[in-house]
């Protein structure tokens, strides 16, 4: 088929709006691309999956995809050695859990819904990536304290040292000694070291390292010297704890590299369920059926069970526009191909000629796309070419 013909009958306008009813990026690119199928089997295949989706969320409007994310380019990123962050490995986490769990909703669900299950069945679960995921990084976005035993001991280093020296800094906050020469007692950072803000006139009353000064300059932060050995402790702790959170990361991504091309195949598998759930919203929210099928197979002489006769065979009745207001439109029902192949569509301008033209073809793009068309019930041949 021409696509320079699906632009004219508005095809485009029809895939944005079932994109919009996409849960994340992958089905929306998918729903965005989809085009046309001339083979029966295939059609056949995408209508009974929109079918199967529709009665799914009329029984189950709750199951979705959760929380998925498009997490390909994270895990493109991971092959090739660049190193991931913590959140962007809580999106991974995320989808993991987002596939396992509407895996085991929908395998569940295998006799009533066979396609959707078979589909669930290709979503792997991913125990050892995600549990690793779930103890090295917390639900802040952080790497947890227990990603390492070793990091576990450099934090409560950390902290003690930490402690001590915030201890030792907020006694001279509130020493009587120094309280004239403190312009504000707080303690602050300056470029990684803990200070405190004395009064410009009161320098060299306070022996220590001025680390930065005021805008106005009537304020100098100064880390006094009893502190200073304590400050360098607490800058090699953290650079310790850095160090070890680096390779824990780093690790980390190895694993997720190892599986990279699984987790592409899970965001893929997911993409197409969420596309049929995408065309099942769209048909309730057109009151949309499922097109019958009429074959037309020349070389065939044989008809195929439950599918039609081999003549030119539609029909549509009280079907409507999908784009004009659905409280506007004006049904209109057509037959064509049973005892003549020929219509002639004649009337006044404004008449709705046109819209009828429009109709008929969009209706046989959208079935031939899988999906469902708004009409009391739809007859439809397949065509290898559709023009306009």
């Amino acid at each position: 088929m021409n696509p320079r013909y699906f632009k004219i009958l508005e095809l485009d306008k029809i895939l944005a709006r079932l994109a919009a009813q996409c849960a994340f990026s992958a089905s929306d690119h998918l729903a965005r691309d989809l085009q046309p199928s001339t083979h029966p089997d295939e059609i056949a295949q995408r209508q009974a999956e929109t079918s199967e989706a529709r009665a799914l969320l009329d029984a189950q409007p709750e199951i979705s995809i959760g929380g998925a994310r498009d997490i390909r380019a994270l895990a493109q990123n991971a092959r090739v050695g660049a190193r991931l962050t913590p959140p962007e490995f809580l999106e991974i986490r995320q989808t993991i859990f987002a596939a396992r769990t509407l895996r085991r909703s929908l395998v569940k669900l295998e006799t009533h819904y066979p396609r959707l299950s078979a589909r669930a069945f290709a979503l792997a679960e991913f125990k050892e990536l995600g549990d690793a995921i779930t103890r090295a990084i917390n639900e802040r976005g952080e790497v947890a304290d227990n990603a390492s035993s070793e990091l576990a001991r450099i934090r409560r280093d950390l902290n003690a040292t930490r402690s001590r020296l915030m201890d030792k800094l907020q006694r001279m906050l509130t020493s009587s000694t120094y309280a004239k020469l403190i312009q504000e007692p707080i303690i602050t950072q300056r470029e990684g070291r803990y200070v405190i803000p004395i009064r410009a006139e009161a320098k060299g009353k306070l022996q220590g390292i001025v680390h930065d000064t005021s805008a106005s300059g009537a304020t100098m932060f100064i880390e006094p010297l009893a502190v200073v050995e304590q400050g360098n402790h607490v800058r090699e702790l953290e650079r310790a704890e850095q160090r070890e959170i680096e390779r824990i990361l780093r690790e980390l991504t190895a694993l997720v590299a190892v599986h990279a091309d699984a987790l592409d195949t899970n965001v893929e598998t997911l993409a197409e369920i969420d596309l049929a759930f995408a065309k099942a919203k769209y048909s309730t929210e057109m009151r949309a059926v499922e097109p019958q099928f009429i074959v037309l197979s020349p070389e065939s002489k044989v008809q195929r069970p439950n599918i039609g006769h081999w003549t030119l065979d539609l029909g549509l009745v009280d079907a409507r526009h999908p784009l004009l207001d659905p409280d506007q439109v004006v049904p209109i029902s057509i037959s064509l191909g049973k005892d003549f192949s020929i219509l002639i569509i004649t009337g006044p301008n404004t008449g709705g000629k046109t819209v009828t033209l429009k109709t008929v073809g969009l209706f046989a793009l959208m079935a031939q796309c899988g999906l469902h068309v708004p009409a009391k019930t739809a007859r439809l041949p397949i065509f290898d070419g559709i023009f306009a």
